[in-house]
């Protein structure tokens, strides 16, 4: 009996099971107790990021990965711990998952999303390389991106402030559309942020998400 490939992947989608997603899995896992899931949620008592838009900011190759085998992100801390910027974070290192949760808690994550952002802003056009200089520039310079987050040298090594979050993996870790709107409308995000509000036009947004967005280590596909 012969059968075509097509043939043969659409029986394999068919016979695959989607990851089912499961809203009692924060609370299981324990991520509740430092994450806020929901807006409404108190910021005093959930000390890590929120994740209620989780869905829009990251990518899913890296998500299940990084639960399975975290790394720093935030090398200062958060805004909310006590110990930011005094190099002693008070915030226990973020626990792993087996492969099995880890997948289930990358389904939750990626279902939840803000209402109202903007898609499709940022082209897969990369920047030339004239373009790339000069939004290099308004990175580490004229807002100066870099004295707060890690962005990679021309040796490919993270460097820059540890403040923020790194951007060093960018590429590989968050979604274009989130970064766009972060950059251009942060204000739809609840505050745990020092992050500066700047009024960017939105060619001006889209240049230095690109430039972001091509901040990458390592093959997270």
């Amino acid at each position: 009996m012969n059968f075509s490939i097509p043939t043969l992947l659409f029986g394999w989608l068919i016979l695959t099971p989607p990851v089912p997603t499961d809203a009692t899995l924060p609370e299981k896992l324990g991520c509740s107790s430092c994450h806020r899931f929901s807006s409404d949620e108190s910021t005093e008592s959930h000390k890590a990021p929120d994740l209620f838009y989780a869905g829009d900011k990251f990518q899913k190759p890296w998500l299940e990965k990084f639960l399975q085998n975290p790394v720093v992100i935030r090398r200062a801390g958060t805004i909310t711990d006590p110990g930011f910027l005094k190099g002693a974070p008070t915030v226990p290192p973020h626990p792993s998952l087996p492969e099995e949760k880890a997948l289930q808690m990358t389904e939750f994550l990626l279902s939840l999303s803000l209402p109202g952002l903007a898609v499709g802003q940022v082209d897969d056009a990369p920047l030339s390389k004239g373009e790339r200089v000069r939004t290099k520039i308004l990175f580490e310079r004229n807002y100066g991106c870099i004295a707060c987050h890690e962005g990679i040298n021309l040796a490919g090594q993270a460097r820059g402030g540890i403040s923020g979050p790194s951007l060093a993996n960018t590429g590989n870790r968050l979604k274009a559309d989130w970064v766009f709107n972060k950059l251009k409308t942060p204000e739809k995000f609840p505050a745990k942020s020092r992050m500066p509000l700047y009024k960017l036009d939105d060619a001006t947004a889209i240049k230095l998400t690109k430039y972001i967005m091509s901040l990458k280590i390592g093959d997270w596909k």
